[in-house]
């Protein structure tokens, strides 16, 4: 048979996990038509890529972004779009802008900001708020132009909302009537196509008035009530802002055992897979291992609890073009009222140096992690050679010396990174390596001022296969695509097969990298965030069309609306 495009001689890491091999792969119309080793795709193509010495994956399924807001006016999903995500899921953390009364669009939104540091004004501007079911919303997704595919789940944060309204943020458990309203609205969400449900309990997450977000304090049987909703249908995924080591005191974590216990609960009754955020911290350097064991213990008894971390550790940026590492001095809280080019001319002045050299303040965090990414070297591997304190002792300076003398050799374009969370590459790694832990927690669209991690995946791929060899290629693949869509419900991605919808990343990893990181003011109002460039994906495939090729996005928009 003909085929609208044919992919050949590349390296096939079809996503399940299976061994690589060279072949070709087979596109018509939306779909994978073939694929096989090499002679084996017959049939002329009206396009060929040529893939030798190249990797040819599935399209990345990021199961953790919050891009609810910037799918209204950022149609190809950067950053995610430069890293190989064709798929991504919304909805995260229970923060969610659907189902919405007109009266709370506003409420929404300010939530949104203060939980995932989204600007409010930027919402208001961009999301069109032209819904008040979640099934209304997922049309109003359908309408707006995607480079890649969306699919979201319905968040506590807004079903508690509109059940309840300020009571939702009480301590007092919900009443029956108030459980009924929930369920109620969860269903026609389920009905009508979200991936699952989302809810927030950390004692992290507050609204703008310092209170937890609605559903922190939620009773379990007000949650088993709606994983009952979602064991009903047969479909959906259960996701959670767990509250994972806080308040607990006692070695043996009772208040976390709890909070794994019923989300094992809610998987073995309803047969619904059930995720959750997981990070390692110097704070509790062992709570991820032991929320891994009672994961473990819950999953023995029938359940099927994923936790999920990303590849990474999880950190803030400081950059000359945003927030400097030093912004509580005042010398360096004067130099961000100036313009990035003003700052950095700014540093060839002696006296200002001087000034800015003179802290006043202790520093805002510990500089033994605070690691230095330049254009030339984006290093996440926590090396300790890296780090601004190893950097100043080299040098005989201090912190803040060494900052300005490398921000005067590379223009203003040296950023400290500082990972708050998955503080240990070594207790990544060791996440990473878990049958139990899930690939996620890019946080893509979230904390737009502070962190970029939606390179997550080229960071996979580049330091733990290729330039360390701990995790292999197919399984490395098979986490991003077939296990987190399959995790998820996502139907016929994160393959290649026959059948399945073509979407496919063709990979030089030689050349995978992830750019420094850069601020720009391009959401609506003007309002900033960071953007993450990559190198070495050489085409990425949406639905069959060619969406980005060497980085640069061709024009199409073959997004879909992803429902369960």
């Amino acid at each position: 048979m003909d085929h609208d495009l044919v992919i050949r001689g590349g390296t096939i890491v079809d996503g399940t996990g299976a061994a690589k091999f060279s072949g070709d792969v087979a596109i018509s119309g939306e779909r994978i038509t073939a694929v096989g080793k090499e002679g084996e795709v017959a049939g002329n193509a009206k396009r060929e890529i040529d893939a030798q010495g190249k990797l040819v994956t599935p399209g990345f399924v990021d199961i953790h972004t919050h891009l609810d807001a910037q799918i209204a006016w950022d149609p190809i999903a950067s950053s995610s779009c430069y890293h190989g995500i064709t798929s991504a899921v919304l909805g995260n953390c229970g923060v969610t802008f659907a189902p919405c009364k007109p009266e709370d669009r506003d409420y929404l939104a300010n939530l949104m900001e203060s939980v995932e540091d989204i600007p409010a004004d930027s919402i208001r501007e961009g999301v069109p708020f032209n819904w008040e079911t979640y099934g209304e919303y997922l049309s109003a997704i359908d309408a707006m132009p995607k480079g890649i595919n969306f699919g979201g789940m319905v968040g506590h944060c807004a079903v508690r909302y509109h059940a309840m309204g300020e009571r939702s943020l009480d301590e007092t458990p919900a009443g029956d009537e108030d459980i009924a309203k929930m369920t109620a609205l969860v269903d026609e969400a389920i009905a009508a196509g979200a991936l699952g449900f989302s809810t927030s309990r950390t004692y992290m997450h507050k609204v703008p008035d310092g209170r937890c977000v609605p559903g922190t304090y939620a009773d379990p049987e007000e949650l088993l009530a709606i994983g009952r909703v979602l064991g009903k249908h047969g479909k959906g995924v259960f996701e959670a802002a767990a509250r994972l080591g806080e308040g607990d005191k006692e070695e043996h974590l009772p208040k976390t055992r709890a909070e794994v216990a019923w989300m094992g609960q809610i998987s073995r009754e309803n047969g619904l897979n059930v995720t959750f955020g997981l990070s390692h911290s110097f704070r509790r350097p062992d709570l991820y291992r032991r929320v891994i064991e009672f994961a473990e213990e819950e999953n023995a008894k029938g359940a099927n609890l994923r936790p999920q971390t990303s590849a990474r550790g999880i950190g803030g940026l400081f950059g000359m073009d945003h927030r400097t590492p030093f912004r509580n001095q005042p010398a360096w809280r004067e130099l961000e009222t100036l313009p990035f080019e003003q700052r950095v001319q700014a540093l060839e002045d002696e006296a200002m140096r001087a000034r800015l050299a003179h802290l006043t303040e202790p520093m805002l965090f510990d500089m033994q992690l605070a690691f230095i990414l330049t254009p030339d070297n984006v290093d996440y591997s926590h090396n300790p050679d890296n780090t601004l304190a190893a950097h100043a002792q080299r040098l005989n300076v201090t912190p803040v010396e060494a900052y300005i003398q490398l921000n005067r050799e590379h223009k203003g374009r040296a950023v400290v990174w500082y990972p708050g969370l998955n503080q240990s590459i070594d207790a990544v790694g060791e996440m990473l390596k878990s049958p139990t832990v899930a690939m996620g927690l890019a946080d893509s669209g979230a904390h737009v001022g502070q962190i970029m991690d939606a390179s997550s995946p080229t960071w996979l791929l580049s330091h733990w296969v290729r330039d360390t060899g701990q995790i292999a290629l197919e399984e490395a693949v098979r986490g991003w695509t077939s296990d987190t869509a399959n995790l998820f419900g996502i139907v016929d991605r994160g393959v290649l097969r026959a059948g399945a919808f073509a979407d496919v990343n063709v990979i030089d990893l030689e050349n995978l990298g992830a750019d420094l990181p850069v601020y720009q003011h391009d959401f609506p109002g003007g309002a900033g965030r960071y953007v993450q460039t990559g190198t070495g994906y050489e085409h990425v495939i949406v639905n069959g069309q060619s969406f980005m090729q060497a980085g640069e996005h061709t024009g199409a928009l073959a997004g879909v609306t992803l429902r369960s």
